[in-house]
């Protein structure tokens, strides 16, 4: 539990010059992995923007990892198609940021190329996509010829006016809520699935420890070309493969909303939780990039020690705000406010951050966010705990100067 409370005091609190030199350092968390840090960076930079009937929200946070190697990219609207037409990906890099970064940049300019101006839907569309990835991927090795390791998986969504599709490249993922429920969720590219599995092995490759030779965890990624070298073979059957699998579904008015996100998310929430926490925040009118925010601090409380980059893409059916959902969200707060008023009252010495979420989550709290639980409200109970520890100090020094 000290890994949770370094990072509660990072949520009230910017880093300090120090600390942001520190983690750009990469400095190492004591006895732990060289890759993570000593402290989680949770700085986020939330965005969004609105386009007709859409609207998206994005955040990033480095967390626990020494490098930020994530990557997204967000257009409303795609010149030379009319209007209804939408771009959203995330890219999660591993082995460095650069597949991600240009896959961000480059990508959609790809997609466009391939859709052409009179896209034909859905099966012209699908193929477009499949030859955007590959095309992306043969310009990034166009323009990194040393073969330096790494690379980048990928999830995106196209967003016509009557087909949503959802393209995936690896462990990134997307889910899809429609009339109340998760209605889809792309399904990760790993190598014991039997597709993936067949593929490799007919490369001449091997599956150790669940991995492509026994190096990479998912199956199919941009970059990484030291897996692409299987001679005769085109780059949608090679070891490793950037095609991407292409869902169209039909985009209808019960659509409510579209999130993807890189897998450190999913690393700490399943795709129904992950629905049921969004659906919740949304009906208290929170904006979809502050909820993007919200959900990337949640996961971090919940203990995912990977970067993690979400994109929230709502539709008109998407849930409206209530003013029952707010009024039972601030009791929920005040309530937590003062139980935490409580635990620190009882003792002489307050307790520790630690013992008084441990109490809490043995406790029975009514109205917790669903999918989120306690994790989704450790800025409302750190925030409390600091007031009390400040307000104590403070009483101690009125004391001390009686005396």
């Amino acid at each position: 539990m000290a890994a949770f409370a370094r990072l509660l005091g990072r949520l009230l609190r910017p880093n300090s010059e120090e600390e942001e030199k520190e983690e750009q350092d990469g400095c190492p968390a004591p006895g732990g992995c060289p890759s993570l840090l000593a402290a989680p960076r949770c700085v986020q930079w939330p965005h969004g923007g609105a386009s007709g009937d859409l609207r998206f929200g994005a955040s990033a946070v480095q967390g626990w990892r020494a490098r930020m190697e994530d990557a997204h990219c967000a257009r409303l609207e795609l010149p030379g198609l009319p209007s209804g037409w939408a771009f959203f990906a995330v890219f999660d890099g591993h082995g460095g940021a650069r597949a991600a970064r240009f896959c961000a940049r480059r990508l959609p300019a790809h997609v466009l190329e391939a859709l052409g101006p009179e896209p034909r839907e859905p099966q012209g569309v699908r193929a477009a996509l499949r030859c955007a990835f590959l095309s992306a991927d043969e310009r990034l090795r166009a323009l990194w010829p040393g073969g330096e390791p790494g690379g980048s998986t990928a999830v995106a969504l196209l967003v016509s006016p009557t087909f949503l599709y959802l393209a995936h490249c690896g462990d990134s993922r997307a889910v899809l809520r429609r009339s109340g429920t998760m209605a889809f969720s792309t399904d990760d590219h790993r190598p014991l699935r039997p597709r993936e599995r067949e593929r490799i092995h007919d490369a001449g490759g091997t599956i150790r420890g669940q991995r492509v030779q026994g190096s990479l965890a998912v199956s199919r990624a941009l970059g990484d070309f030291a897996f692409k070298e299987a001679l005769g073979r085109p780059p949608e059957q090679q070891l490793l493969s950037a095609e991407p699998e292409v869902a169209a579904l039909e985009h209808l008015a019960q659509d409510e909303f579209v999130f993807l996100a890189s897998d450190g998310v999913w690393d700490a929430v399943s795709g129904t939780a992950l629905s049921e926490l969004v659906a919740s925040r949304l009906r208290l009118g929170l904006a979809p990039e502050l909820l993007c925010a919200q959900v990337l601090d949640t996961c971090l409380c919940k203990g995912s020690l990977d970067n993690m980059t979400c994109i929230l893409v709502c539709f008109p059916g998407a849930p409206r705000p209530t003013e029952e959902a707010s009024r039972r969200e601030l009791a929920l707060d005040a309530a937590l406010r003062r139980r935490v008023a409580e635990l620190c009252a009882t003792t002489q010495e307050p307790p520790t951050l630690n013992a008084v979420f441990g109490t809490l989550a043995s406790e029975h709290i009514p109205d917790l966010p669903p999918g989120g639980g306690l994790a989704c409200k450790a800025t409302v109970m750190a925030e409390a705990y600091s007031e009390f520890r400040q307000a104590s100090r403070e009483l101690g020094k009125v004391r001390a100067l009686r005396i």
